[in-house]
């Protein structure tokens, strides 16, 4: 057996009670150790799934929320807890673009079968519905059809996330 190169492990020397209290943390998160600290020290998931809310926030809106909408779709549970668990629209003044983010997200999570962040629930659903297309005679199928996610937020697509149209 070829022995592994020292860059493959990283150790480190804590207390006993430092490694009980992260043992108890991990289990609670439901993650071994390695992967719960990991997860606190290397968020990826939740800066790239922030940076994909920001670029939203320039002109080419629609191509932000179709990267954003592959980037959830490809994400396992724990991978998609990571991701949401903090604010990325704290810093929007759009309601639109807010409400069809944290759709996106509360339709995520119930695929998942987990709750959304507690985030979601601060964006005010919109006042006024709005349309995917400015086409009348498609408004009834979307009205129809659109994901309750989507609905609950007055927002009428014809797809949820993982689907394509």
């Amino acid at each position: 057996m070829t022995p592994r190169a020292k860059t493959d492990y990283l150790q480190i020397r804590i207390s006993p009670a430092d490694k009980a209290r992260l043992r108890r943390r991990a289990q609670l998160a439901g993650k071994d150790v390695s992967t719960y600290v990991l997860d606190r020290v290397l968020p990826v998931q939740r800066s790239e799934f922030e940076r994909l809310v920001d670029r939203g926030r320039g002109p080419e809106v629609s191509y932000a929320l179709a990267a954003l909408h592959d980037f959830l779709a490809a994400l396992g549970r724990h991978d998609f807890a990571r991701a949401a668990e903090g604010d990325p629209l704290r810093r929007t003044d759009d309601p639109r673009f807010a409400n069809y983010v944290a759709a996106m997200v509360e339709d995520v999570a119930a695929k998942l079968g987990q709750r959304p962040p507690a985030w979601t629930a601060s964006v005010t659903p919109l006042e006024a519905p709005w349309f995917a297309t400015e086409l009348v005679s498609l408004r009834l199928h979307l009205l129809l059809n659109a994901p309750a996610a989507f609905r609950i937020r007055n927002l009428f697509v014809d797809a949820a996330v993982g689907d394509r149209v």
